[in-house]
């Protein structure tokens, strides 16, 4: 018997193997994506091995392989070698590995209801005595029987049977559930998975084409009628656009009918055939002016030579740029691609956020036209798809995406640059938790590519694996222009709390700098890093804040929705009139979010353009793009948000930037809070002043002197990085360690303290001396979305010593077939909370 060995998408270790059916073996290949049941439904798996008869069979029934989906695979051997190395290194399945690299290639799969033989006895036999005395009671019940018929009548195809959804609409407003679910239970109707489509399909449109005199032989047939007049406009808008359209253009410019169409083609002046019509990612369609040339300056050029000489060894280098905002790292992105281009190759470009992928995208179709494809998740299903087939058929040179583009089926890829390679949004925060940053290493290491890494604030283990020679490090120190480097200046809130007597949201400093600003016409930012309008609400009698019902957090006031919301599980509620505790209406809105932030500046400024970049009003597709576009063109006089206004973007206009509440983070028990802070201050300070005005910022802090904010303001990185290290080494942690952190979950929360503690337990059992092991303890965020969280931190002195006690702990807890579902293993977490 012909089996198949399939990884499924569940968080399940291991592979599966099915039966090959006949009349499906000549399409299962390694590689392809096939239906296969899996426990009570069916999924979308991925064949990796078939295994022929000469294998012997297990003692037990096999299920069978339902459907293939593709006539060629869609894995090719180097995606199926990451994947599955990504999958041990982060100790998930490969089937979940698998899924994350062809996003939104699952199989549609609709449930059909059919009639049972049961069934259909119970319907023939009539009502009441008729009925077999085998059958149960439920079958005399009218409205059962009703539905039984139902579904005789629409369903009686047993290979296709009767959607659920159609079935719900013809029994209408009596259907019960419950009965269903009855005559379910009890035999008379089966309910299946049946594969509806593959997932996302190539797109197809007709298009009109003028049969020429020459291919029919003479002008019109001898004796036809001439067309009308609405046929004639046809033929003649076909002359006019050079003898082909689209029919849906052509009707609707013509006014013509389809039936007038199809008479042309009765006559043969007309041919109507459907073509492919592949769908766009709208950045790729926008018109675009050809990109200036300018001479590299002297540390650009330093840059180029170092990853030019990489690229000539043809093996796998790395190379580090750290280089300050506004010094030209992306020119020698582009530049050392086109160089990988006109050598034959192929280059890949990481970004970490969606919203910095339009702007970029202008710039690099402007320097490479039509061999350009975009990868994100902010593109429609067809658009990734049809972008994701040309990156495999070979007609794309340069792939611009984010963290899942590191799985593009891009061939001979000899350069990747990962660009502000710190960022945290490279890391996946759901399963499977892969870092998009070190995958490209691993695709490069497989490859013998080059990877460029680049940012003005490195990670720390990216800028020690620097220090010790195993990245090249190149610096770009200057900024390009006359401007130089902005100006920094720390206001202590706590001196301006003595000073007014009051607490305020703006500092009179920088409300001064604001005035500036507005009244010369130039553009300001305003950082702060939380949204909402009241971060939180406090009864004065009892004390009591009001918290999400689910997540052990505070709720935020969003006064525009007249909602209290949750941000980690979006609970939403109305705003209470009193406190739901005590009953008192003595309620505390407190705290300040971008909602209220852009409320204050409005009033301040009546006459100034204010516009607001949160998650809260970017919600529409496209709706960042409008805004960074209305900014470029200097139709904002000040740009407010959260952190998305720090990330990458080149405003020539801004020479103000205002920090509010820049020290939030430093009280977070998470290990990486200085990093962080040092990182988000440098980047939203080097917004300003990017051209030849220069720049100024302004940061408000209680905590003004942390060594984060003090070296950040006197945009000193080795400073920065020289402290944060030596406090690594000390207390051990990355990169001077490999961690490891596991999570359990539980809506009880003596049963996750239990489960946590059995893994802490085996990891100490399993690998004695080797590994240091941190709890159980509770998360600090304790309760998410109705679940508590304990959690066991892990470090060892190497990455091998971890991989092997985690591979250990797996085959443990499948031993003693201990469940994993509410198990979350991250490793090299970016965040301990």
């Amino acid at each position: 018997m012909l089996t198949a060995s399939v990884a499924v998408p569940r968080p399940v270790r291991r592979l599966f193997t099915y039966a090959v059916p006949p009349d499906l073996a000549s399409r299962c290949r390694r590689g392809v994506r096939v239906v296969v049941p899996f426990g009570q439904k069916k999924v979308t798996g991925y064949l990796l091995e078939l295994l022929d008869e000469s294998v012997p069979a297990p003692d037990y029934a096999l299920k069978p392989v339902e459907e293939v989906l593709d006539a060629v695979p869609v894995l090719d051997e180097s995606i199926l070698e990451m994947t599955r190395w990504a999958a041990d290194y982060y100790a998930a399945s490969w089937g979940e590995m698998i899924k994350a690299a062809l996003p939104g290639m699952q199989a549609v799969l609709r449930k059909t209801v059919t009639l049972t033989p049961r069934g259909i006895r119970a319907l023939e036999g009539g009502g009441g005595a008729l009925l077999d005395s085998s059958l149960p009671d439920v079958a005399r019940d009218p409205l059962a029987r009703d539905m039984l018929g139902v579904v005789a009548e629409f369903g009686a195809d047993p290979e296709r049977g009767m959607r659920m959804a159609d079935l719900r609409k013809k029994v209408g407003p009596r259907f019960r559930p419950a009965l269903f679910d009855r005559l379910r239970r009890e035999g008379l109707v089966a309910v299946v998975e049946r594969p509806a489509s593959p997932g996302p399909r190539p797109r197809y449109e007709q298009e009109a084409m003028l049969v020429q005199p020459a291919d029919r032989g003479a002008e019109r047939p001898q004796g036809g009628p001439p067309p009308g007049r609405r046929q004639q406009r046809l033929l003649d808008l076909l002359r006019e656009r050079g003898g082909r359209a689209p029919v849906s253009a052509l009707l609707t410019e013509s006014g013509a009918t389809r039936e007038a169409l199809r008479g042309l083609e009765r006559r043969g002046r007309v041919v109507v055939r459907s073509i492919e019509s592949p769908r766009r990612p709208a950045a790729l369609e926008l018109r675009v002016e050809a990109a200036p040339s300018f001479t590299p300056t002297p540390d650009q050029r330093a840059a180029l030579d170092v990853v030019s000489g990489l690229l000539d060894r043809r093996r796998f280098g790395a190379c580090l740029i750290r280089g300050v905002t506004g010094s030209g790292k992306t020119e020698v992105y582009l530049r050392s691609i086109e160089s990988v281009i006109s050598g034959g190759g192929r280059a890949l470009y990481l970004v970490p956020e969606i919203g910095l992928t339009p702007l970029l995208a202008r710039r690099l179709r402007s320097r490479f036209g039509e061999v350009l494809a975009l990868l994100h998740s902010g593109l429609t299903e067809g658009e990734r798809f049809d972008e994701w087939r040309r990156i495999r058929d070979g007609r794309v040179r340069v792939v611009l995406g984010a963290r899942s583009a590191v799985f593009a089926p891009l061939q001979d890829t000899r350069l990747i640059v990962v660009d502000e390679e710190h960022d945290a949004s490279y890391k996946q925060d759901e399963y499977p938790r892969y870092n998009g940053r070190d995958l490209a290493l691993l695709r490069a290491k497989m490859t013998d590519a080059v990877v460029v890494l680049g940012s003005a604030t490195p990670s720390m283990e990216s800028y020690r694996h620097a220090l010790r020679e195993r990245y090249r490090l190149v610096t770009l120190p200057s900024r390009i222009g006359q401007a130089g480097m902005p100006a920094v200046e720390r206001v202590d809130m706590r001196e301006e709390f003595r000073a007014l007597g009051r607490e305020s949201v703006l500092s009179r400093r920088l409300l001064s700098a604001l005035e500036e600003r507005v009244a010369g016409g130039e553009q300001s930012l305003v950082l702060l890093n939380r949204r909402g309008f009241s971060t939180f609400v406090l009864c004065r009698s009892c004390g009591e804040a009001v918290g999400c019902r689910r997540c052990s957090i505070t709720m935020t006031l969003h006064l525009r929705e007249q909602r209290l919301r949750c941000h980690y599980c979006d609970d939403r509620r109305r705003v209470p009139a009193s406190c739901p505790v005590c009953g008192s209406g003595e309620l505390h809105f407190g705290g300040t979010g971008t909602e209220r932030l852009e409320e204050i500046l409005r009033a301040r400024f009546p006459a100034a353009r204010i516009a607001r970049m949160d998650r809260d009003s970017m919600s529409g597709r496209g709706a960042m793009e409008r805004l960074l576009t209305r900014v470029e063109r200097g139709e904002i006089d000040i740009l407010l948000g959260t952190q998305m206004i720090a990330k990458g973007h080149d405003f020539p206009r801004v020479t103000l930037v205002g920090v509010l509440a820049a020290d939030a983070h430093l009280g977070l028990p998470d290990f990486r809070a200085g990093e962080r802070t040092f990182q988000l201050l440098a980047q939203v300070a080097g917004r300003s002043g990017r051209r030849d005005r220069p720049g100024e910022v302004i940061v408000q802090a209680y905590y003004a002197d942390h060594h984060a904010i003090r070296c950040a303001a006197r945009h000193d990185f080795e400073g920065f990085a020289k402290k944060e290290l030596a406090y690594r080494r000390v207390m051990n942690y990355p990169p001077y360690s490999a961690m490891t952190l596991i999570l359990v979950r539980d809506r009880r929360f003596a049963r996750a303290r239990e489960g946590a503690g059995t893994v802490a337990a085996l990891l100490r059992r399993l690998a004695p001396g080797t590994l240091q092991v941190m709890g159980p303890a509770p998360a600090p965020l304790e309760r998410l979305r109705g679940e508590y969280r304990v959690q066991v931190i892990v470090r060892a002195a190497s990455r091998r010593a971890m991989q092997d006690a985690l591979q250990s702990l797996m085959a443990e807890m499948e031993r003693r077939s201990i469940r994993s579902e509410n198990l979350t293993i991250d490793v090299d977490p970016l965040s301990t909370l």
